[in-house]
């Protein structure tokens, strides 16, 4: 999509000193209010990391979107986290939650046939199993951990369509995403078109209602973290910027405009989660993806939280 023209203020990035007690995790209470000391310390660095992802985006010739929160302290870090990009693969992770949140009759490990003429570019685990098939719960491993695009493209199926996983996602709260394609045509982006987009804070908040909150049981939440941890595409992203310990999981998506994307779940030690979106792209159409550029604004989104200790 195309890049909106930077405005360098502070205000482009915002960390909110919250409750912890939000409607996804309802019935924890909430700590007391940060001292004045904390609060201009949390001010100075939601500063630093605006100007850190003001100066990613001048120096790439980018548009970086960010939204991150600590679900422990509620504090979050917000950079153009309203404005929409192209979500590309990333809704396969969100897919692959509401199938969860509402299997088909016959469950999800039911055979699912498929022929050789519905195969769309990228699908390496969809493509050698024409002749028998995968079950549902398969595809959407396949589409997690892969981003397998036939996979992506049977899972929406599954749920009606880009109609039934818009739906969805309505249900969950979330009226900002719009689905309207499949693969491999949801990748071809127009500047201005809401088709296929979403924003940095939608994302973000989808992913946390289906791994931490109450938009699935249990037992299909810890599914979904087994495909999301076990993710093969994510290694140079924001994986590459976690501390040694921390467990990541997350889905990436790329598309044109050099769109590369990654959302994310990072569990720490001695905290509660850090979920977080990182949304980028360029003018060209043409121009290629950056895995450092995701992994860096991710880096400054982890600093603006204070959770690097620096």
């Amino acid at each position: 999509m195309m890049r909106v023209k930077s405005q360098i203020i502070v205000a482009a990035a915002t960390l909110t000193l919250l409750s912890a007690c939000t409607p996804v995790e309802a019935g924890k209470t909430g700590a007391a209010g940060p001292s004045p000391s904390t609060t201009r310390s949390a001010v100075a660095r939601a500063a630093a990391a605006a100007a850190e992802l003001a100066a990613l985006e001048s120096a790439r010739d980018a548009r970086v979107g960010v939204y991150a929160i600590d679900t422990g302290t509620g504090k979050q870090v917000a950079y153009r986290a309203d404005e929409r990009f192209g979500y590309a693969s990333t809704y396969k992770a969100l897919a692959a939650a509401a199938v969860l949140a509402a299997p088909p009759a016959g469950g999800l490990d039911a055979p699912v046939s498929y022929t050789a003429d519905q195969l769309v570019p990228y699908s390496p685990v969809t493509e050698q199993h024409t002749a028998t098939g995968m079950t549902l719960r398969e595809l959407a491993d396949a589409a997690v951990r892969y981003s397998d695009n036939t996979a992506g493209n049977l899972l929406l199926d599954a749920l009606g369509g880009p109609s039934g996983f818009q739906a969805a996602l309505r249900a969950i709260g979330d009226t900002t995403t719009h689905a309207e394609r499949v693969e491999p045509e949801l990748n071809a982006l127009t500047p201005g078109s809401t088709a296929d987009t979403s924003t940095p804070r939608a994302l973000a908040t989808d992913l946390r209602a289906y791994v931490l909150g109450s938009a699935l049981p249990a037992e299909s939440r810890e599914q979904l973290t087994t495909w999301l941890v076990g993710n093969t595409t994510g290694d140079a992203l924001i994986r590459a910027v976690a501390p040694h310990g921390w467990r990541v999981g997350d889905k990436t998506g790329s598309a044109d405009h050099g769109t590369r994307n990654d959302i994310a779940v990072l569990w720490r030690d001695g905290g509660k989660p850090i979920v977080m979106a990182v949304l980028t792209d360029h003018r060209a159409v043409d121009a290629d993806t950056d895995d450092g550029l995701v992994a860096s604004a991710a880096r400054a989104a982890l600093r603006g939280l204070g959770a690097l200790g620096d």
